[in-house]
């Protein structure tokens, strides 16, 4: 893929919130994504670093913080999201923690992900915990009300109390490649959020190519996304390591570009810790050890934390537990 070697603009070294910067076509076309050099890339990285023992164990409770510990049914009810604001709050048995030597207080979920209905009851029951709840909002998952109906789900649930917006971006935008559109719609969604933080979502397996993952990916950044995410978690095919690998690349141009730091939420289809283990690695590897803090990258999960669990306790005692005995909510 392209870099930004070309583009003259001075970058401003910064740590605040992404404000975005002005359209700019050229720096948005000019990258490729040369697909089989990113495939052989991650096929390689599972097999080429193996993590064991007391380091996975790190591994693993450091991919917990960053988990959007999610639910996203039609049969959610109150109830449920009140156990899983519980389970985000104690993650982890307490004896398997204290038996790690780790402090249970210092371990938590990134975030609560859920929908708008029911952002009051999980911002009610994470007081005082620091977890913040995110919503996901404009027409989740396929992007297709009314634009006016999608900026008022944004106004309602940040006046709820969502302190993150999980968006979703018209597909269409990008199949039909009508770039300024999609920056216009994705800056109307970020003034919308206010302080909130956004999460675009890119629905990257109904993009077509990951050419086409690359430009979208310029495109939110440039118009002000403070993260940009995978999927929706409803598409047939949801993160994968090639898409991870062609986003995190564009965040390392925008930084280059800008000095602005935008964060990565592989989201859908990542239930097992050593999955979890393979995309922070991949992080590290790319971007740094920023980019593996809950502020600058998230799992959206829903089961991905009950297999750490099991992990873990593994680790302690050398068995694997029953799965039903790590329920999430």
């Amino acid at each position: 893929m392209s870099n930004s070697a070309s583009i003259t603009r001075t970058p401003i070294q910064s740590s605040e919130r992404n404000p975005g910067i002005e359209f700019d076509i050229e720096w948005a076309l000019s990258v490729q994504a040369n697909t089989s050099a990113i495939e052989r890339r991650c096929n390689a990285l599972p097999g080429r670093r193996s993590i064991k023992k007391h380091h996975q164990a790190a591994w693993l409770l450091k991919a917990i913080s960053c988990i959007d510990l999610t639910t996203l049914s039609g049969d959610d009810t109150e109830n449920r999201v009140r156990r899983l604001c519980q389970k985000a709050k104690h993650p982890v048995r307490k004896e398997t923690l204290i038996g790690l030597g780790i402090d249970p207080s210092t371990i938590r979920t990134g975030a609560i992900c859920v929908y708008h209905e029911m952002v009051e009851v999980a911002v009610s029951s994470l007081i005082g915990s620091g977890i913040p709840v995110a919503a996901v909002s404009t027409g989740f998952p396929a992007g297709l009300s009314p634009f006016s109906l999608r900026l008022r789900e944004i106004y309602e649930s940040v006046k709820a109390g969502a302190k993150e917006i999980d968006i979703v971006i018209s597909r269409r935008h990008v199949l039909s490649q009508d770039w300024k559109a999609l920056y216009e719609e994705m800056k109307a969604f970020r003034e919308a959020c206010g302080t909130a933080h956004i999460k675009a979502i890119l629905a990257t397996g109904e993009l077509g190519t990951l050419r086409n993952v690359a430009r979208a990916s310029r495109i939110c950044m440039m118009a002000g996304a403070d993260f940009i995410k995978t999927s929706t978690g409803k598409e047939g095919t949801n993160a994968t390591l090639p898409v991870t690998l062609t986003m995190i690349r564009q965040i390392r141009d925008y930084y280059d570009l800008t000095g602005f730091k935008v964060g990565y939420k592989p989201a859908g289809g990542i239930s097992k810790a050593k999955d979890a283990i393979t995309y922070l690695v991949l992080m590290k590897e790319e971007l740094g050890n920023r980019w593996l803090e809950p502020d600058l990258f998230r799992f959206g999960a829903s089961s991905l934390l009950g297999d750490i669990e099991r992990q873990l306790e593994h680790y302690l005692t050398g068995h694997y537990s029953a799965s039903h005995r790590h329920a999430i909510g």
